[in-house]
C-alpha cells in the first residue's frame, strides 16, 4: 500500500496566502510526495489566467482535454473584473491511482467564514513524469470501453448504441459546414451522454454554481489544432444541437474572431442553421410581417432592431445581411460571401462593410435601398 502522510493544518496553510494558490483542507490526508504534487499544483494554478497551451504544467498530449477543464475552472477565484479573491481553492481529496499518479478534487470557496459558499468543485488526474506532477481532465479516463464511431475527421464516443437523430445531424453539418467553408483538415472529438451532470462530471467538473438547473451541457474546445465537443442533452434536445451555434463554431476555426464582420456572421447562421430552432424560411416570414409596409432599407439595416420573441430575439441586419450573401455567393461563390465576413469589426457608419459589399456585391449606399428591395421580392418568391 502506498505509504500516506496524515496532514491536520488547524488554520494553517502549507502553501503561500495568494491568489492562484491551492489552500489545504482540514484533515486532508496527502502522499508521501505532497511537496512535490503541491508545488506542481500551484504552478498550474498560477498559470490558468494564460491562454490555455501556454501552460507549463499540461503535457502537449493531453492539451486538448486540459484545455476544456482548464476553461471550465479560469475566473473561479473572482466575483467581477474588479473583486479578485473573493473565492479560494481548496485541495479537498487526493486519491492514489498508483505510486505516481493522482486524482485530486478541487473547491472554490467563498472566503466568508461566517457562510461560505460552495462556487465550484473540480477533478483533475495528475500524473508525475521527472521532477513534477502534469494535470489533465479525466475524461479519457472516464470513457473507457464507450462505443467510437468515426466518421471522416470526426470521433464520437457514446455510452449507449440508442439513436441520437439531432447528434447525427450534428455531425453531418458540421462536416458539410467544414467543406464549404474550405476549413483545414482537423479532428473533432465528440463525447456525448444524455444528461448534463454525467457530461459535467465526465470532463471533471463535479458542480459549478453556474450551472445549477441547467437541463442540458455542450460545452466546446478548440486547442492544438483540434477541437472538442461534450454534450450531455436528451436526444431530442434542440438547444444542444444547435445548427446556428454550430456554423459559429466551424467558421470562427477558419476566420479570426478579430477580423470578423458579427452582423454578416450572424447573417451566415441565419441561413446556414437558423435561430433559436427557427428555420431561415420561418425568420424571413417573421422580418417581412415585423418592417410591415415600410421599406427603408438602409434605416432598417442601421437600425439593428430587435423582432421575434422576447426569448427567442432576432435582428433585423442580420435578416438583410443574409439576403446580400444569399446573393453574392450565387453570383460569384462562397468566396465573396467570406470576403464580407471578415470585412473588420462593426464600425458606426459601417464604412468598411460598404466599400466590400460595393467590391463583392455591386451594392453602394446610395442604391441599397433599391437593391435590397429586389432581394426581399426575390425571397418572396422561393
Amino acid at each position: 500500500m502506498l505509504k500516506k502522510t496524515t496532514y491536520t493544518l488547524l488554520g494553517i496553510l502549507l502553501t503561500v496566502a495568494c491568489y492562484g494558490q491551492a489552500y489545504l483542507s482540514k484533515n486532508l490526508r496527502l502522499p508521501a510526495d505532497s511537496v512535490r504534487l503541491i508545488n506542481s499544483l500551484n504552478n498550474f494554478l498560477i498559470q490558468l489566467p494564460k491562454p490555455d497551451k501556454d501552460n507549463s504544467m499540461v503535457l502537449k498530449e493531453n492539451l486538448l482535454t486540459a484545455a476544456a477543464l482548464i476553461d471550465e475552472m479560469k475566473g473561479m477565484e473572482d466575483a467581477g473584473a474588479n473583486k479578485k479573491g473573493v473565492y479560494k481553492c481548496y485541495l479537498t481529496n487526493v486519491v492514489p491511482l498508483d505510486t505516481s499518479n493522482y486524482v485530486i478534487q478541487l473547491s472554490y470557496m467563498s472566503v466568508d467564514a461566517a457562510a461560505p459558499v460552495l462556487r465550484a468543485s473540480f477533478k483533475l488526474v495528475a500524473q508525475r513524469q521527472g521532477d513534477q506532477y502534469y494535470f489533465d481532465s479525466p475524461l479519457k479516463r472516464n470513457t473507457r470501453g464507450w462505443q467510437v464511431k468515426k466518421t471522416g475527421s470526426f470521433i464520437v464516443y457514446r455510452n449507449t448504441t440508442n439513436k441520437v437523430n439531432k447528434l447525427d445531424t450534428y455531425v453531418a453539418k458540421a462536416i458539410a459546414f467544414d467543406k464549404q467553408l474550405h476549413a483545414q483538415n482537423y479532428t473533432t472529438e465528440v463525447y456525448y451522454c444524455d444528461n448534463a451532470v454525467d457530461a459535467l462530471e465526465l470532463l471533471g467538473v463535479d458542480y459549478k454554481q453556474q450551472y445549477n438547473n441547467f437541463p442540458f451541457a455542450h460545452l466546446s474546445t478548440f486547442e492544438g489544432s483540434n477541437n472538442l465537443h461534450i454534450f450531455g442533452a436528451q436526444p431530442m434536445e434542440y438547444a444542444a444541437f444547435d445548427l446556428h451555434d454550430l456554423w459559429h463554431n466551424r467558421l470562427h476555426h477558419v476566420v479570426s474572431t478579430d477580423i470578423i464582420n458579427r452582423p454578416m456572421d450572424e447573417a451566415t447562421a441565419y441561413l446556414h442553421g437558423g435561430s433559436w430552432d427557427i428555420s431561415w424560411p420561418d425568420i424571413f416570414k417573421k422580418f417581412k410581417v415585423f418592417v410591415g409596409t415600410d421599406h427603408d432599407w438602409l434605416s432598417i439595416f442601421t437600425a439593428h432592431s430587435r423582432f421575434g420573441d422576447a426569448k427567442a430575439p432576432l435582428y433585423t441586419d442580420y435578416v438583410i445581411d443574409a439576403l446580400i450573401a444569399e446573393k453574392v455567393e450565387k453570383e460569384k461563390g462562397f468566396a465573396a460571401v467570406m470576403a464580407l465576413i471578415s470585412s473588420g469589426k462593426k464600425e458606426p457608419d459601417n464604412a468598411s462593410f460598404f466599400k466590400v459589399l460595393e467590391k463583392e456585391a455591386g451594392i453602394s449606399k446610395a442604391d441599397f435601398n433599391v437593391e435590397v428591395e429586389k432581394l426581399v421580392q426575390h425571397e418572396n418568391l422561393r
